[in-house]
């Protein structure tokens, strides 16, 4: 648990740097997150970052138990006056291990790796992970649904990655690279472009459901 940390606080420390060069424009970019600009997204890891269980409960009772509700609320807290506002507050995070709940680290990983890439793809930066941490993520990803329902995207499928030891799962092949394989299984679209193998089709259909379940085929 302690070295999945240690890569939580290792991507953290990537994505501040790649993001102190932007301009205020750029900032406003929108992010792969669906009608949230770069800034928002980074909004939004700051408000991860900074919430125990104790903090994050009170939120979601003050919100009636609306989940996207109490996040939007937490993610507006994190903004700052300006971007650089915003960004120092997440600076002020990369090393932090507070967390909703803390049995699956490898979740807090994923958020990073997959909020990362919402900024860094728009804003065409490109960075390189750690292997093992891409790995980890995916493997958390292919067993179990807690943050997006990515285990139920990858049901009755073989994931497979092209650069990496990992693969999950068995039935029609579904093959990537491990980084759009963990895209792909928490909801980014974007990814699909870079997978091929015939699981494909019903691996995107997925994919684009929010619930991560394909909508039935009629007979």
């Amino acid at each position: 648990m302690t070295d999945t940390w240690q890569a939580v606080a290792a991507e953290r420390a990537a994505l501040v740097a790649d993001l102190e060069w932007l301009g205020v424009g750029a900032w406003r970019t929108p992010s792969l997150c669906d009608g949230l600009s770069v800034e928002e997204v980074v909004a939004h890891l700051t408000a991860g970052a900074s919430s125990a269980f104790p903090r994050w409960f009170a939120g979601l009772v003050r919100c009636r138990f609306d989940v996207d509700r109490m996040v939007a609320m937490r993610l507006r807290e994190q903004l700052g006056a300006s971007p650089d506002q915003t960004l120092a507050r997440f600076r002020n995070v990369v090393t932090s291990r507070t967390a909703p709940t803390r049995r699956h680290v490898d979740a807090w990983l994923g958020e990073v790796v997959v909020h990362g890439e919402d900024v860094r793809r728009p804003l065409g930066i490109d960075h390189a992970y750690a292997a093992d941490a891409l790995e980890r993520v995916a493997r958390s990803y292919a067993a179990r649904d807690f943050t997006v329902p990515s285990k139920r995207r990858t049901a009755g499928l073989r994931l497979q990655a092209s650069d990496g030891p990992f693969a999950a799962g068995e039935g029609p092949l579904v093959r990537g690279r491990t980084l759009d394989l963990v895209l792909a299984m928490a909801g980014r679209p974007v990814a699909l472009d870079h997978l091929e193998g015939p699981g494909l089709p019903e691996f995107a259909a997925r994919v684009v459901a929010p619930s991560g379940r394909a909508p039935s085929r009629a007979v």
